[in-house]
């Protein structure tokens, strides 16, 4: 988390908060119209939210999800053993679960309910609701929501205090595992949210019920989920639908679904940009040292390389100025950035690895290769590309374009790693085209270490699933390599 402590009193504030509980059991069963069951002796408040019983603290609230690998119903006595509370269960499953004995041996409470997940989610909108004051910004997007977060943070706790959800804690369980981190010392909220299910952006914006609320762009991410682009769209504008008649949504002008994005929306519309915003004055890019930004007349050393990271921060500045905050803190807090894991790092050793394989969609696949084209290198440039992922139907044709992209790159050599690049392999080897493809990482390691020479510029980008990073150590040479521009 993020949160603004220049000052000592307001670092104390936040851990006096802290050491106090976040609500009661009786409240909470209460408010969710749920059946109390308790065996506690004496007062019985929780202080953190947990699914994980290897997570639970003492003071805990346990929720036992059922999941579809694991049921959250067998750990219940592992999170009480732990020191949670109380847990939320399902009443179909106590009986099973001899979970009424369990509670009673071990003086614990339950509150039963019909569905666990749908609990945590009120539960989360019923704590949030405790804080009127708090300015709730939510961010969604097909990518770009994470750094865009973690930009928008960095400007806007220059002057407000700011909470975030940590990572890309992002989803039907995170989201609102996220929203009882808030204490009443923060102004401003910033949660992003994201989707691998039909409604999952409309149950976790009626969770938040943002005050801002934007999209980043519109691409083929978990278009496998979905089927088209058309039916992104419209999971993605639900975050837009708890906003108030003074709510915010603000939308990409440049986007191809922007008229999309911001039909039917019962707020103030507002569309970002480079060119809706009379500050900016242009930028140009310094090759993996960033880009410099003419702000409002100053020069501004942004430190993430790339026009989509660039796209990103002008996203954060959009939502800062709605808070608003001054251009001072603009040029701070963009000054202040560094890059995630995984999200165009740039790692020194015998090669220069730009390590940009937290995920990959089309569109930011593309981006990174049009990224890496774009620099000058004194020596060879050499692309790792793994499989996209979540595709569905559209795989076959996005890997073959992504061919397309390959086969005109700047590249000296290709590998490709994983299932689906099959398809990208036999469009490079009919445009014969020096590549190298394996589904085996060890094998594909190996080629790798065989063929690159010292000083060469090494692109990293696949998804998630891929693991690219595993490559890391070896095109550096040296486990303590220098990671720059890493939070």
């Amino acid at each position: 988390m993020v949160t603004k402590t220049d000052h000592p009193d307001q670092a104390q504030l936040l851990n006096n908060e802290q050491a106090l509980p976040l609500m009661g059991v009786d409240e909470l069963s209460r408010s969710l119209c749920a059946r109390h069951v308790s065996f506690s002796q004496g007062g019985n408040g929780f202080y953190s939210v947990s699914v994980d019983s290897r997570k639970v603290k003492e003071g805990s609230l346990f929720f036992a999800l059922s999941g579809s690998i694991s049921d959250g119903h067998k750990y219940v006595d592992a999170a009480f053993g732990a020191g949670a509370t109380a847990a939320v269960v399902e009443s179909s499953k106590t009986e099973c679960f001899n979970l009424v004995s369990l509670a009673q041996k071990m003086e614990k409470d339950l509150i039963i309910v019909e569905n666990t997940l749908k609990s945590l989610q009120d539960s989360a909108r019923i704590y949030l609701e405790k804080f009127p004051s708090l300015l709730k910004i939510g961010i969604t997007g097909s990518s770009g929501k994470t750094t865009t977060k973690e930009i928008a943070a960095a400007i806007i706790s220059c002057e407000k205090n700011v909470i975030k959800n940590e990572g890309n804690l992002n989803s039907d369980t995170g989201l609102p595992l996220s929203v009882f981190q808030v204490r009443a010392c923060h102004e401003v909220g910033i949660f992003e949210l994201g989707m691998n299910r039909k409604n999952e952006i409309l149950e976790i914006a009626e969770v938040l019920k943002p005050n801002i609320a934007l999209v980043t762009n519109i691409g083929s991410a978990h278009i496998e989920f979905f089927g088209s682009r058309e039916k992104i769209v419209n999971e993605k504008k639900c975050i837009f639908k708890f906003l108030n008649n003074n709510g915010i949504a603000l939308v990409p002008a440049n986007d191809k679904y922007a008229d999309e994005l911001s039909q039917g929306i019962g707020a103030n519309v507002k569309f970002y940009g480079v060119n809706n915003f009379k500050e900016f004055e242009g930028s140009r890019s310094l090759g993996l040292e960033g880009t410099e930004i003419i702000w409002a007349g100053e020069k501004i050393k942004f430190n993430l390389p790339g026009k989509h990271n660039l796209d990103d921060a002008i996203a954060a500045v959009a939502i800062a100025k709605e808070i608003p905050v001054n251009n001072k803190s603009i040029k701070k807090g963009l000054e202040s950035v560094r890059s995630l894991f995984g999200r165009l790092e740039i790692l020194h050793g015998r090669t220069t690895v730009i390590r940009d394989c937290y995920n990959a969609s089309p569109e930011s696949t593309a981006k990174s290769i049009e990224f890496c084209d774009s620099l000058e290198w004194p020596k060879r440039k050499i692309y790792i590309i793994a499989d996209m992922l979540e595709l569905g139907e559209e795989s076959i044709n996005e890997h073959k374009k992504l061919a397309s992209i390959l086969s005109v790159s700047e590249a000296e050599m290709i590998f490709l790693f994983g299932n689906e690049t099959t398809e990208t392999a036999l469009y490079l080897a009919d445009k014969k085209r020096s590549f190298f493809h394996s589904r085996d990482i060890e094998e594909l390691s190996a080629a790798v270490n065989n063929y690159v020479l010292h000083g060469d510029l090494v692109l990293l980008k696949g998804s998630r699933g891929c693991a690219l990073e595993r490559l890391s150590d070896m095109l550096t040479g040296d486990k303590t390599a220098e990671v720059r521009n890493v939070l």
